[in-house]
């Protein structure tokens, strides 16, 4: 189901709770590598998880059903 131009569905928050789980274990897998031990930074972990998981469902308010950016939805013409 898709969603529309300024239109959101519970699947857009799904989708956009999954991209934001996938973030934070990235942002811990990245500190890991990085410090060479395992300490986590909540606050960071945290505020990339709320920042991904809002610009992915910005991102979808703002694109019609046909995946279009910033375009309102296309009229429905009957075929002539």
């Amino acid at each position: 189901m898709k969603s529309g131009y300024l239109k959101l569905t519970p699947h857009d928050f799904l989708k956009g709770l999954i991209v934001s789980v996938l973030s934070s274990v990235l942002t811990i897998m990245y500190q890991t590598i990085q410090g060479g031990t395992l300490v986590f930074d909540w606050k960071a972990i945290g505020t990339v998880a709320i920042m991904s998981a809002m610009g992915y469902i910005l991102k979808n308010l703002i694109t019609n059903s046909n995946d279009e950016f910033l375009k309102r939805e296309p009229s429905e013409t009957p075929a002539q």
